[in-house]
C-alpha cells in the first residue's frame, strides 16, 4: 500500500497524519484533522480567571469609593466624582481585557520588537516633557499616562517572545546573558532617571525569573543577580534620590523597633490593629481620614485590613493565591512555548506586584510606591494589568479550541513547557527533546 502523504497543522506548523476514512465496500478517504474547534468566545474562555478578575474589580470599586469619598467631597464638592473616574478607568480596561482575549496572542510575537521600541521612546519622553509630581517625573499628557506601567507589560511580552526563539541559546554568554542584560538595563535605567525605583526593581525581578523559566545557565543568574542586588543598593544608599535611603534607614530601625519605622509604615499598622479579626465595617475606617498617606492607592491594603479586618486582608491575599495557580496552569496548557512564557512571566508580574504592596503595609520591606493590582486607584495600572489578564485569556483560547486530545502531539498537556533544559556547562546550550517525543515537543519555529 502506498506511503499515506502528511498534512501540515495550521496551528503547530507542522506535519500529522491524516486521518483514515473507511467504509464497507468502498475505499479509504482522507480527512485532515482539524486544528481548531469553531466554539463559541464565551465557551472557549477561562471562567476561573475571569471571576477571580471579576472580584478583584470588585472589591476595587468598592474600596476606592471607601477611600475617596470624604477626599472627593472636599475637594471637588462631590463624594463620587472621584470614584466615577475609577468606575470609568475600569470600563475602558475591561474592553481593552475583551479586545486582548479576542485577538490570537500569538499575533503580538510578530509585533514585539515595535512595541518595545514605542515604550523606550515613551521612557524618553518623560523624562523630556514629563509631569513633574512630588519630586518626580513618571507621567505623560497631565498625569493620565504613565509609561513605566506600560513598560512592565511590554518587557514581558518582549522577552516572551525573545526567550522563545532563543531556546538553545539561553545559556550562551554571547547570545543569551549578556543581550538580556543590556536590555533590561536599558529600561532599567530609564525608569530610575524619573525616579521610580519599584517599577524599575519589578521589571528587573520578572525578567530575571522568566529568564530561569527559559532555561538559564544557574551560575551565570547567580552571579548576575549578586551584581543586581550590589549595583541596587548603592543606587539605593548613595547616587538615588534623597528619599530612598530614608526609607531604608527608617525600615533598619523599624526592624528592632516599630515606632522608629517610617510613617507610612506605623500608620498601615495602626489600620490593622484597628481592623482586628472582622474589621470596623465598611466605610467607617479612620486611618484614611488625612492619616495614611495616599489610601486610595499605595495604602489600600491597609484600609481593606482596617475595614474588613483580617478576614477581608486575607481573602485578597487568597485571591492572588488563586490568580498565580491559574496562570501557572494556564500556562502548562499552553500550545507553544511563547504562550507558555508569556502566561508564565504576566502571572509573576502581578504576583510580584501585590507581594511588595502587601509587604510594605506588613512592615517586611522598606516603603514604595507599588499599587495593589486590579484594586488601587489608577487609569494607567489597571488598563495595562486587564491587558495582561486578557493575554492570558488569549493563551487559554487558543488552547481551548484546539481538537487534538491531550496525548497527542498536537496539543500535549506540556506540563514541561517553560523549558526542559540540561544546565550543565558542557557546551552552553539547553538540550531540546527530540522529535517525535510525546512528552514534550518541540515549539514551532521562531517567527525571527
Amino acid at each position: 500500500m502506498a506511503e499515506q502523504p502528511l498534512m501540515e497543522n495550521p496551528v503547530l506548523g507542522e506535519a500529522v497524519p491524516p486521518r483514515i476514512l473507511t467504509t464497507p465496500r468502498s475505499t479509504p478517504r482522507l480527512e485532515a484533522v482539524p486544528a481548531e474547534r469553531k466554539r463559541g468566545l464565551l465557551a472557549s474562555l477561562d471562567f476561573y480567571l475571569l471571576v477571580i478578575v471579576g472580584i478583584f474589580l470588585a472589591i476595587g470599586l468598592m474600596m476606592v469609593y471607601s477611600t475617596t469619598f470624604d477626599w472627593s467631597y472636599q475637594r471637588f464638592g462631590s463624594e463620587t466624582l472621584v470614584f466615577m473616574q475609577h468606575v470609568r478607568n475600569t470600563g475602558i480596561a475591561i474592553v481593552v481585557m475583551a479586545l486582548m482575549a479576542i485577538i490570537d496572542y500569538r499575533i503580538w510575537r510578530r509585533l514585539a520588537v515595535v512595541l518595545l521600541l514605542i515604550t523606550i521612546g515613551a521612557l524618553i519622553a518623560v523624562l523630556l516633557f514629563g509631569d513633574d509630581a512630588f519630586g518626580a517625573r513618571r507621567s505623560l499628557i497631565n498625569g493620565s499616562f504613565q509609561p513605566g506601567e506600560l513598560a512592565e507589560l511590554i518587557m514581558v511580552l518582549y522577552l516572551a517572545a525573545w526567550l522563545s526563539s532563543r531556546r538553545t541559546q539561553i545559556q550562551s554568554l554571547t547570545y543569551g546573558l549578556i543581550p538580556f542584560a543590556v536590555l533590561v538595563g536599558i529600561v532599567a535605567v530609564l525608569i530610575l532617571r524619573q525616579p521610580d525605583i519599584s517599577t524599575a526593581a519589578t521589571i528587573v525581578a520578572v525578567a530575571g525569573i522568566m529568564f530561569f523559566l527559559a532555561g538559564a545557565d544557574l551560575i551565570q543568574l547567580a552571579v548576575t543577580g549578586t551584581l543586581v542586588a550590589v549595583i541596587g543598593f548603592v543606587y539605593v544608599t548613595t547616587i538615588g534620590p534623597s528619599y530612598a535611603d530614608r526609607r531604608v534607614s527608617s525600615f533598619a530601625s523599624g526592624i528592632a523597633d516599630i515606632t522608629q519605622a517610617d510613617y507610612h509604615v506605623q500608620q498601615a499598622i495602626i489600620a490593622f490593629n484597628n481592623g482586628g479579626l472582622t474589621g470596623v465595617g465598611l466605610g467607617q475606617g479612620r486611618q484614611k481620614f488625612g492619616n495614611l498617606p495616599a489610601p486610595h492607592t499605595d495604602s489600600i491594603f491597609a484600609v481593606i485590613g482596617e475595614e474588613l479586618g483580617l478576614l477581608g486582608a486575607s481573602l485578597v491575599v487568597s485571591l492572588y493565591i488563586a490568580f498565580v495557580a491559574r496562570g501557572i496552569m494556564i500556562a502548562r496548557r499552553a500550545i507553544d512555548h511563547f504562550g507558555a512564557l508569556l502566561v508564565a512571566g504576566l502571572t509573576i508580574w502581578v504576583a510580584i506586584k501585590a507581594l511588595l504592596n502587601i509587604a510594605v503595609m506588613t512592615a517586611m520591606v522598606p516603603p514604595t510606591g507599588a499599587p495593589l493590582p486590579f484594586i488601587s486607584f489608577g487609569g494607567s495600572s489597571l488598563v495595562v494589568l486587564l491587558a495582561g489578564a486578557g493575554l492570558m485569556l488569549s493563551v487559554a483560547r487558543v488552547r481551548a479550541r484546539s481538537t487534538a486530545p491531550r496525548w497527542s502531539e498536537q496539543a500535549p498537556e506540556r506540563r514541561n513547557v517553560i523549558a526542559n533544559p540540561d544546565r550543565s556547562r558542557g557546551n552552553g546550550r539547553s538540550r531540546l527533546p527530540r522529535t517525535g517525543d510525546s512528552r514534550s515537543p518541540e515549539a514551532p519555529a521562531s517567527d525571527g
